[in-house]
């Protein structure tokens, strides 16, 4: 582990930490953002690659990270990766997955139980794993004193009572009762929808599309601004046509227009647009492009690395 797997930056008077477990090459980007024409992709190439777009094998370059937000004296956790020891058959890159999230959050001075509120952007196997760990009693919080705070309606969705996402795959009853189920027993998840405050600079916003109840976490502090979007883009070309939902969104039609208003805001309002996966930087400025509904990137976020191990 090197001082890049924890890195920092500020926006107004919070500390924002991103703590990286895996970057590497994932599907064919042509098959992530299936909408995407073979034209797109080869006019962005040379930005792309090699940070989001491996040259050699045209596969997108992901990472496998979480964000953590030292505001108004809260240590606030946004998306909690894969976690260890998971039974996923469905996904075989997540099947008793072996990482180390706790040593990164050692390395960047963090211990689980100083963590005030953790936020799930939403219900997904990579974005709720570290919610719990497992002990000899079986799964327990991870973050013992902390509020979980899960949409509504992705609690709802990928839950018991809907079969867990209709049973579909199982590996969402699984994800949900390791990862999700304990935190309910413990009696500490707070679901909302609509809108949620955390505090003065934090609130979580829904945008649905890529789930039913996927969320956005806007930072707003000393006039300026972030907006932490979870899955509502996996790859940079969807800046540039936000039309194109990944392979992975429940709902294209409803992700691209929440995409379209997210990146609209962020263009406007100056918001650093800090998606779940992007590799390189990780983090990026949003610029109106043409006419319409146009986006293209701008200048990357400067992270500094932070504790070494």
């Amino acid at each position: 582990m090197t001082a890049d797997n924890v890195q920092v930056f500020q926006v107004g008077d919070v500390e924002v930490l991103r703590l990286v477990e895996w970057t590497g090459a994932f599907v064919p980007a042509a098959d992530l953002v299936p909408g995407a024409t073979q034209e797109l992709w080869a006019a962005q190439a040379h930005w792309l690659a090699p940070e989001h777009v491996e040259p050699e094998t045209g596969r997108a370059m992901v990472a496998i990270q979480t964000w953590v937000l030292r505001s108004e004296g809260m240590t606030v956790v946004v998306d909690t990766g894969i976690g260890n020891g998971r039974e996923r058959p469905g996904s075989p890159m997540f099947d008793n997955w072996q990482g180390d999230f706790p040593g990164l959050l050692a390395q960047a001075g963090i211990r689980p139980e100083e963590v005030d509120v953790v936020v799930n952007t939403h219900v997904h196997g990579d974005h709720v794993g570290w919610n719990t760990t497992a002990t000899e009693h079986g799964w327990v919080p991870t973050f013992p004193n902390a509020r979980y705070l899960v949409p509504a309606a992705d609690d709802a969705y990928f839950g018991p009572a809907n079969g867990y996402a209709g049973g579909r795959r199982p590996d969402d009853r699984l994800m949900y009762e390791d990862s999700l189920a304990p935190v309910h027993r413990a009696g500490q998840v707070d679901l909302w929808e609509g809108s949620h405050r955390i505090d003065g600079r934090l609130t979580l916003e829904a945008a649905p599309g890529h789930t039913p109840g996927s969320a956005v976490l806007r930072l707003a502090s000393a006039g300026e601004r972030a907006v932490f979007v979870g899955d509502l883009v996996h790859n940079p070309v969807q800046i540039v046509a936000p039309g194109c939902s990944s392979c992975l969104c429940l709902d294209p039609v409803q992700s691209a227009a929440s995409r379209r208003r997210v990146l609209a805001r962020a263009a406007d309002e100056r918001e650093l647009l800090v998606p779940a996966h992007f590799a390189g930087p990780g983090a990026v400025e949003v610029r109106r492009a043409g006419e319409g509904d146009g986006f293209a990137p701008g200048a990357w976020a400067a992270l500094a690395g932070t504790r070494s191990s």
